[in-house]
Order: structure tokens, then sequence, then C-alpha cells
């Protein structure tokens, strides 16, 4: 049964035909034939390939003539599957066959483990043809930082933060990815945000989660307005809906006293209580003297850092590097 991350990133590609031959000139290097125009041929496909082989999607890519000069179908992948070892080399096949163009697929898998079973060269029979997909995933998807630059690239954004938002630099990518859904009308906006999230590890989550609670409480305006209504309606787990509501509100309802606590007493003392409460849920044992080092930083950057460092760190001397 396809899943909202599923369907979503098809949509995007639906509603956006041209990103996927952008992408795959600017991500993947591959020299795209010319063209003026591309268009979504979905419904021609039904005819195309039988019931048992349906793919996400089929575009094309037409020049100023209204000639075809390449077919793509596009599979969206979040698990492995060996059944599309049978499948992809079909619609290339039949593609190619009934419109007499060159076909090509793309895959976009934004697990790194699945993006490396999807590139591997899938041989027809004794070596004596093979279907290469062209792949999309964490190795050739960058990691977006940059607010602004999320703004202009929204859809590469997500893409980014789906495919980084758990790795070192995590936090700030789905910050910028946040940011850029700023642009949006809020039916896609809650989409796309239910992508990332959803693809988010618990460790992210719960940073996520301290860090619009924090600029809630200072009163920064880090994330649109817009956003903000988005994460009241997304029951975020472990935080309940009117939390939300409380927080922008300075009542900050449910959450944990020693939180409450940090961010009354300012913005070091609230950073200094998030990585503590993210330590801790990681499993990481502090020394008296780390502990020491944390109370007695007064550089909001370092406790950035170290907030971040926690994603994946296994001992205090990571997180404190």
């Amino acid at each position: 049964m396809p899943t909202l991350e599923h369907n979503a990133l098809v949509e995007m590609f639906r509603e956006h035909p041209e990103l996927a031959p952008r992408l795959l000139a600017m991500l993947l290097h591959v020299e795209v034939p010319p063209h003026a125009s591309v268009a979504v041929v979905e419904s021609s496909l039904d005819q195309l390939i039988p019931v048992e082989y349906r793919a996400d999607l089929v575009l094309e890519l037409r020049d100023e003539r209204d000639a075809l000069v390449l077919a793509m179908v596009i599979e969206v992948q979040r698990d492995v599957d060996p059944d599309k070892k049978y499948s992809w080399p079909a619609y290339v096949a039949v593609v190619r066959a009934r419109k007499r163009a060159g076909t090509i697929v793309l895959v976009v898998a934004p697990d790194a483990g699945v993006a490396a079973w999807a590139a591997e060269s899938i041989d027809l029979g004794l070596g004596r043809g093979h279907v290469a997909p062209l792949v999309l995933g964490p190795a050739v998807v960058p990691e977006i930082t940059d607010p602004a630059e999320a703004e202009q690239e929204t859809e590469l954004a997500v893409l980014s933060a789906v495919a980084h938002g758990n790795g070192p630099s995590g936090l700030t990518v789905v910050q910028a990815a946040l940011a850029g859904l700023g642009r949006l009308d809020q039916a896609h906006a809650m989409v796309y945000f239910q992508v990332i999230w959803n693809g988010l590890r618990e460790p992210m989550r719960q940073a996520l989660e301290a860090l619009v609670m924090e600029r809630q409480t200072e009163g920064e305006a880090t994330f649109p307005p817009s956003l903000q209504r988005l994460m009241d309606r997304c029951k975020l787990e472990g935080v309940r809906e009117g939390e939300l509501k409380g927080m922008r509100e300075g009542e900050l309802k449910g959450m944990r006293e020693g939180e409450l606590k940090g961010m009354r007493e300012g913005k070091l003392e609230g950073k200094r209580d998030t990585l503590l409460r993210l330590l801790a849920r990681a499993g990481i044992v502090l020394t008296e003297d780390e502990s020491a080092r944390i109370q007695a930083c007064t550089d909001v950057a370092t406790l950035d850092r170290w907030i971040e460092n926690v994603l994946g760190a296994k001992t205090a001397t990571e997180v404190l590097s």
C-alpha cells in the first residue's frame, strides 16, 4: 500500500514535471536532450503497461516541433523490493517500443541503502543486455542548509530534508526546508511537512520539537507563521496539539518542569537543558567534568553545535568536540 511519503513525492514530480530533467542534469550530470516541454502522460501508460506493471509516473520530453526526445519513468522507492528488478526493465522496454523514443528509469530513493540497491545494473540475461536505473539518493541530493536557497528550490530542499534529515547536519537541513515551506500554500506545506517529519528518527524529532518550542518561547520569527499553524495540526509525537498552541501563547503547558525552568532563565539555560535532555534520551552518560563544562558554557553557537552533535553520537566526547 503506497504511503503518504510515497504519494507526496510522486505528486511533487507530477505537479512539477520540469523538476525531473532539471535534477537529472544538475545532480546526476546526465546530458538531457534539448526540449521545449515536459508533460505527464500516465493516462496513456495505462494502455502501455499491463496492470501488474504500473509505474508511479511517466514524463515525456518534447522539442520545439513536438517530437518526443525522451521518456522518463519516475519511481519513488522507499524500501528494497526485488520485484522492481523485473518490472523496471519492463517499463523501459514497453514504453520505448510504443513511443519509439529513448526511455530511462529515474528512481527517487531517500534512503542510502535503498538508493545503492536501486542503482545496481539489472542484467537482462547472460550479460547480453542491461538496464541501469538513474537514482536520486543521499549521495547526489545536496544538503541545503541556507533558508534563502530553500525558498528558491523548495522541492529540492524537501528532498534534501528527507535524505539528510537524520545526518550530522540534519537539524540545519530541516530548518532550511521548513523555512522554504513558507512560500507554499497551506495544503502543500502541510503535506511536505508531514513527509519530512515522518522521515525523521526520534532523536531528530526531539531536537526539532525543542527548537520550535524555544523559538516560540523567545518570540523569534524563525519559521513562517503558516508553519506554526501546521505544527499545531500535526500532532507531533509526545506533544499534544493543545500544548503546541499553549506554547505559542506563552503558556508552555505539558512541558517538563526542568524545561520550563530553563526557558524562563533565558536562552542559554534553555539550550543547556535541551542538550542534557537529548543526551539522556540518547543514553549518553556524562562525567562530572563534562556536566560542569556544559553548565559553564556561555556561547550559544557552541551549545547549538553540541546539540547537533548528539545525533548519531555514542559518547560524550563526540558530542562535546
